[in-house]
Parts: C-alpha cells; structure tokens; sequence
C-alpha cells in the first residue's frame, strides 16, 4: 500500500439546485461532487501537486468499449511521449479495495494496456507495475515518465 497525504483542499464548491458540485480543471467543468468524486479530485491534486504529473498529462472520465459494453475510465496518465502510462480507478472512501475493484481495472486494462494501474479509496492506495508478466504490487508511487 502507498501512503499518500492528500494536499490541502482548495476546490471551487458552488451548490446548484441543492447538490454539492466541484469544479473539475481538467474537464474544465462544474460536476456533481458525490463520495467518488471527492476522492478522484484529491487524487488529482495529489498527481500534480505531489507527484509533479503536468495536468495536461491526465485525462478525466473518458469512455472505453469492452466487447459490446462503453465504460468510463476514473483517470489515465499519459507519459511524455503522449502514450498511456497509468490508469486509476477510484472508489468513495467508504468502499473497500477488494476482488471487484481490481477486476474492474483490469478488465479497462484489456480496453487500455498501460503499464501501472492503481486503485484508490482515498484511504488507501495501491499500485500495480505490470512491466513482467506477473503485475508486481509496489510500496512507493513511480515516477512519471
């Protein structure tokens, strides 16, 4: 597990027709701020504030077909050459990272193969490099490259 200290919030907030909404800088976009939501903002704070990740570099909710079906990934990371490097999935704090979570990720791996995928409750996080034909759980986030 990696231990991540989320920096300080300073999130645009509005409230519209009575819902909480956050505004997202990278979607450049106000969106209903639930559980999940809250946690894909300060995992993307974490990403460029922390791990240094150019903003430019990740992409927000975009749709991917597996088979018949369209999901939507949490986040992908791109690395400097502009080819997917990271994929996360985020889950509301309250959402324990278990079996179905990992398959959910991997399954978007199929979609979109990268060489990390990370899964995240806010809580806790872990990051999977898949560089060797058995994905290895890693005890420290990686560079981006």
């Amino acid at each position: 597990m990696i231990n991540l200290k989320f920096p300080e919030p300073d999130f645009k907030i509005r409230e519209e027709r009575g819902q909480p909404e956050i505004f997202d800088g990278i979607r450049q976009k106000w969106v209903a701020l639930q559980p999940e939501e809250w946690v894909r903002q300060n995992f993307i704070s974490w990403l460029t504030k922390a791990a240094g990740i150019p903003s430019h570099s990740i992409a927000v909710e975009k749709g991917l077909r597996l088979g018949n079906l369209m999901k939507r990934f949490d986040l992908l990371v791109f690395d400097s050459n502009t080819q997917p490097w990271m994929m996360v999935e985020c889950k509301a704090a309250d959402v324990p990272l278990k079996a179905p979570v990992l398959m959910q990720i991997l399954s978007y791996n199929l979609a979109i193969p990268v060489r990390y995928l990370v899964v995240t409750n806010g809580v806790e996080c872990h990051v999977a490099d898949k560089k060797k034909e058995i994905p290895e759980w890693l005890s420290f986030f990686p560079k981006h490259e």
